[in-house]
């Protein structure tokens, strides 16, 4: 058992008055523990630490819509009446309809510390939404819908965006823990639909080591574990998102995309002609950025390759150095821009409510069609520099 000191206890009622500030409707960051915040952070990045844990606006109306077809070859379809055995977040056929008779299931997945490398399951997922969580670093949150995986992870606490995902895919959210003050948050959005921790296990379970980066989750039992406490799952109507293996006309080279949240955290896709799908690099153990190597799925020790990439521009809060609001909701005609098939697509998002999946429109109000598969989305702050030479685009987060 770890003792605590009189000065230890002092130490945590005030990051706890904090957060709860940082958290209140009126926030108010206290800017003289920000070196503190900071600390914290650049620790769990290379170290191995335990985090505190916790148990309408008007939409454009579609000017386009595909036509659904039930075949086994990839078809143009959505972004509404999608068949039976389609999944509408990746519009491919599913061999076993009923996988889609629940919510989706979201595992939050650390990308730090780099020990916690290479991730688990990732390659599952139907869309990955990666972002800034402070001090140059991001985190994943996998959805997991039309298959599942057993093994997904290193899995890691919440952030305040977190439930603004997950509702918008009417979806569960596996994770480990939370600050009391956005644990609080995250259950005040989804209720039951939260698996926290490892005493949901067999949902969310160690693998022994008991250690920052030793806990994973399996997809199944998440849903079966929310069921258990009462969440209500059942095929929910998932549509907004359309899908044609013909990338549309006016789009420009788009080979390769660099990302970077800091200096240091640099994540690569490049466009594999042979396969038609994006192929992740990250930067080595090292953390050298300028030695990039494949990104792998410890599953399979596959390179990860997704059909589509999609970077979002939204507004960032910062409430302190390690905490930070990012605005999803009721948002109308915000900056995307689309990777498929070697190509790029400038467009904007849109989310028409609190439960409907982002959509992707052109200037015309039209939906702007992912390849069919699976789509890596990541969120860039509203301030983030883009630049593009010769089909080579870089990408440097920036607040807000």
């Amino acid at each position: 058992m770890i003792k605590r000191n009189k000065h230890t206890h002092w130490f945590i009622l005030i990051i706890m008055a904090v957060l709860f500030s940082a958290c209140s409707k009126n926030p108010s960051p206290d800017t003289g523990l920000a070196s503190t915040y900071a600390a914290q952070t650049r620790t769990a990045m290379f170290t191995e630490t335990e985090e505190p844990k916790g148990n309408s606006t008007e939409t454009p109306e579609p000017t386009e819509t595909l036509t659904p077809t039930a075949t086994t070859t990839p078809q143009a379809v959505g972004p509404i009446n999608f068949p039976d055995n389609v999944n509408p977040l990746t519009g491919l056929v599913v061999a076993d309809p009923t996988l889609l008779d629940r919510r989706p299931v979201f595992v939050k997945v650390a990308n730090y510390p780099a020990i916690g490398r290479p991730h688990a399951g990732l390659s599952s997922a139907d869309m990955v939404f990666e972002y800034f969580i402070g001090v140059g670093t991001n985190r994943f949150i996998g959805l997991f819908y039309g298959q599942e995986s057993d093994k997904i992870g290193p899995v890691r606490s919440g952030r305040l965006v977190d439930p603004h995902i997950v509702s918008l895919y009417e979806g569960i959210l596996g994770m480990e823990g939370a600050y009391v003050t956005v644990f609080d948050h995250i259950t005040e959005i989804l209720g039951d639909r939260v698996v926290s921790g490892r005493g949901t296990c067999p949902a969310i379970c160690d693998d022994g080591r008991y250690i920052v980066t030793s806990v994973f989750a399996d997809s199944e039992a998440m849903t079966e574990v929310s069921t258990e406490q009462g969440v209500e799952n059942r095929r929910y109507t998932l549509e907004g998102m359309a899908f044609d293996p013909e990338p549309p006309a006016g789009g420009v080279d788009g080979e390769a995309a660099s990302v970077y949240f800091s200096s240091y955290n640099r994540g690569d896709w490049r466009f594999d002609a042979d396969s038609g799908k994006y192929l992740r690099w990250i930067e080595d153990d090292t953390g050298n950025p300028e030695n990039m190597i494949p990104l792998v799925d410890r599953n399979t020790d596959d390179q990860l390759a997704f059909s589509n990439v999609v970077i979002l521009f939204a507004k960032h809060t910062e409430l302190a150095p390690t905490l930070h609001e990012i605005e999803l909701w009721n948002v109308i005609g915000q900056r995307a821009i689309i990777f498929r098939d070697g190509q790029v697509f400038d467009g904007t998002w849109t989310t028409p409510s609190q439960t409907q999946p982002i959509q992707f429109l052109d200037e015309s109000g039209n939906f702007i069609p992912l390849r069919p598969g699976n789509t890596w989305v990541v969120i860039m702050g509203t301030g983030s520099l883009v630049s593009e030479d010769d089909g080579l685009w870089t990408f440097n987060f920036r607040l807000p």
